[in-house]
Formats: structure tokens, C-alpha cells, sequence
């Protein structure tokens, strides 16, 4: 068995990868992560991807992080504006500014941009929600965001209200970050009267948004546009969210949890409609498979934000996830040898990229049970999956970084 996953394994690089997925490069070629920040899977996917957007023409990268904070870390790659220091720190969520490959990857794709004209410029994004594990941000910023880009551009009769109506509801934004509100309900102000209305009127001004996008491109530019419908897309999942905060019912989390990644796709979509684009995230949520977890001593379910995409783009969609061998720091040591990541490990390779059908053909019809992790932070791949990953890519050893 380990001599035939030898024979399929090759080095990671962009032409193993395509190799993999003949006849198409994918518009959202998608690299997981079995845990976030360890500086060796992130040093294997910043390699990955620069010779992907040098070799494959990928210009846009898109990590799991605040989409609306995402918008000052493609400001300074693309013209230099603010610091990289500044925008490690404002432009990212969940602290994944802190991490060196993250900063490394900044870093590179400003030293690339340099001098190059915008066509040939490779772009950032952050495509998750501005939400993070004890809640969700205040609509404040994305709503007030799309009114002011539709009065600038529409005449003030054809908004179904002024920005001030806009500024009474929402109130301060406190109301909306409680963070109490996640374990209980009441907390929340999802549900109560301003946040019905606002969510009414949110949704007439992304319809306004739609029905005049030839006026509004014309007008400004289709950049212009397609950031005003990011500021859409997010004020309408962020009220969405909070209504489903203040719910009571036993669905409350399987909402909340679909909800985030329906917003991640929503976004990953709207990047696929601007060209081929390159994506970083949890393998849960680019696997195509659903997502489950237990919380509270009931299990949940929801379909990840790779499935979704994969959904709609078909082929188009590509995912790579990515293996670990140890993370010894973390208690996570040499896999079991009869584990995926245990086969894996064998192989001479500190990194190797191997086919996903590759992999499955060399071990049969019995799959190997999956790998039990110790810790928390780390998923260990679910070899059930592997019919539906495009391949894998193995680190070996993640030893400890600073920001680990």
C-alpha cells in the first residue's frame, strides 16, 4: 500500500497540482487547513500560491477572514496605501494577522503588484463574515456603506429611506455585539422592531442596487459596483444572523453555523464571477462534504461553504486539502501507521502533493479508519471524504511558531 501512494506522491508545486485537475483550470481553486496558523502548512500554501498566480495567471487570493476588514489589505497591495503593519492589524479577523505566513503572504503579493499595471495585478479579499465565534459585528458598516454609494449615483426619491432613518435603527452598536446574546437569546436584537424594519429596507436597497447596475457602472465603475454589492450581501447576512441569535428554537446553531458559510459562499461566488481566484481556509469549511459538530450535547449539521460552491460551480471548483503529520506541541504526534496521515507520514517527502483518486485506488475498498486527535484545533482528514477532494497536499512536521 505505501508503495503505491510513493508512486502517485510528487512535490508540491503548481504543475503537480494541475496535473491533477486536467482540462480545466478551476475558477476557485480552494487549499484547506487542518488547523489555523501553523507555520509550516501556511509556508506550503504561500509557495503554492505564488506559483500559482505566476505560472496559472490566479490574480486574486482569498483567505478566512472579515471580508469587510479584507478591503484595507487589498488597498495596500494593490496601491501601497497604509503600512503593511497597519493593515496586519486592522485588515484581518480572528487574529490571523498575527501569523508570520499570513504577513509573509502580504508581503509578497505587494512586492509583486509593484510597478504592474491593475490588469496584472493580483488582488486580496477576505470572504467570511464579520463575525467571529462569541457573535457578529453591527450592520452598521455595510448598510451605511451601500445607502451612501446608491444616494450618490440614484436620485434621493427612488431610496426607500433617508440614511438617517438608517442611523435611528440601528441605534448604537452596542445593541447589536451584546456578547451575551450568543448563549442566550434574549440578549439579542435581532428580532426586535428596528431590526425587522432594517432588514425590509435592506433588502429594497439591494434590489435597487440590481436594478440599476448599467446606471450605477456607468456611473462610478464596476469596481464601484461590485464592492457596493459585497456591502449588500453582508448587511443582509449580518441582520439575517442577528435574527437568527435571538431565535429560541433547537435549530438556533444549525442556523447560525449554515449562515456563516452561506456567507463565505455567497462571497466566494461573487469573486468566481470576477475571474480565477485562489482560496485558504479551514478544510471544513472548503470540503464538499457537510459540516457536523455537537454543541451543547446536540449534534448539528450544515452544508460547508466548499459544498455550496461546489453546487453551483461544478467543476469550476477544485479543492486541495491540506494533511498534517504532527503537531507535536499541541500533543499531536506520529499519526498511526494505518491512517491516512500515518501512509503519508512514511514517505520520505517533508511535503508532497498526492491525487485524492490516487490515494483511494492504492488503498481498496477499506478505508482506513480516521485519525483521533487530542487536540481541539486540529481535524484530522475523514478518509470517507476522499471521493470527493481533487487532492491532498502533506506536510509532515509543523513544529512551534511564535504565533502558534
Amino acid at each position: 500500500m505505501a508503495t503505491g501512494i510513493k508512486d502517485i506522491a510528487q512535490a508540491v508545486e503548481a504543475s503537480a497540482v494541475m496535473k491533477l485537475l486536467p482540462d480545466r483550470p478551476p475558477r476557485l481553486l480552494a487549499l484547506g487547513e487542518p488547523t489555523h496558523g501553523a507555520g509550516a502548512v501556511l509556508d506550503a500554501r504561500n509557495a503554492l500560491f505564488r506559483q500559482l498566480v505566476e505560472q496559472e495567471g490566479y490574480r486574486t487570493i482569498a483567505i478566512e477572514s472579515d471580508c469587510l476588514m479584507g478591503l484595507l489589505v487589498d488597498g495596500y497591495v494593490t496601491s501601497g496605501t497604509g503600512t503593511l503593519d497597519e493593515v496586519m492589524e486592522h485588515g484581518f479577523s480572528h487574529d490571523w494577522g498575527a501569523f508570520a505566513g499570513n504577513r509573509d503572504l502580504v508581503r509578497w503579493m505587494r512586492e509583486h503588484n509593484e510597478g504592474r499595471p491593475a490588469s496584472e495585478q493580483v488582488r486580496f479579499a477576505g470572504f467570511d463574515g464579520p463575525l467571529e465565534i462569541t457573535g457578529a459585528a453591527s450592520p452598521r458598516q455595510s448598510l451605511i456603506a451601500l445607502h451612501g454609494h446608491l444616494s450618490s449615483h440614484v436620485d434621493a426619491d427612488l431610496l426607500p429611506c433617508a440614511a438617517e432613518t438608517l442611523d435611528r435603527l440601528l441605534g448604537p452598536d452596542d445593541r447589536w455585539t451584546e456578547p451575551a446574546a450568543m448563549m442566550d437569546p434574549a440578549r439579542s436584537f435581532g428580532r426586535s422592531e428596528e431590526a425587522e424594519r432594517l432588514r425590509l429596507l435592506t433588502d429594497d436597497l439591494v434590489a435597487l442596487l440590481d436594478a440599476r447596475a448599467p446606471q450605477l457602472i456607468a456611473a462610478d465603475s464596476r469596481e464601484g459596483w461590485h464592492r457596493a454589492r459585497l456591502y449588500g450581501r453582508t448587511a443582509v447576512g449580518l441582520l439575517r444572523y442577528h435574527f437568527w441569535m435571538a431565535d429560541t428554537s433547537q435549530n438556533r446553531f444549525s442556523w447560525l453555523m449554515g449562515l456563516r458559510d452561506s456567507m463565505m459562499a455567497g462571497n466566494l461566488l461573487a469573486l468566481a464571477e470576477r475571474g480565477p481566484a485562489l482560496v485558504s481556509a479551514h478544510n471544513g469549511h472548503l470540503q464538499r462534504d457537510r459540516s457536523t459538530t455537537r454543541m451543547a450535547g446536540r449534534p448539528l449539521e450544515w452544508w460547508s461553504a466548499g459544498a455550496l460552491v461546489s453546487a453551483r460551480l461544478g467543476e469550476e471548483y477544485a479543492f486541495l486539502a491540506t494533511v498534517l503529520g504532527t503537531l507535536r506541541h499541541h500533543g499531536v504526534d506520529t499519526p498511526p501507521p494505518d491512517t491516512v496521515e500515518g501512509l503519508l507520514y512514511a514517505l520520505p517527502e517533508d511535503r508532497c502533493v498526492v491525487g485524492a483518486a490516487g490515494l483511494a485506488a492504492s488503498l481498496g475498498d477499506t478505508r482506513p479508519a480516521p485519525r483521533v486527535s487530542p487536540y481541539y484545533g486540529y481535524a484530522p482528514l475523514d478518509p470517507a471524504h476522499l471521493d470527493r477532494i481533487d487532492g491532498i497536499v502533506f506536510v509532515k512536521d509543523a513544529p512551534e511558531s511564535p504565533e502558534s
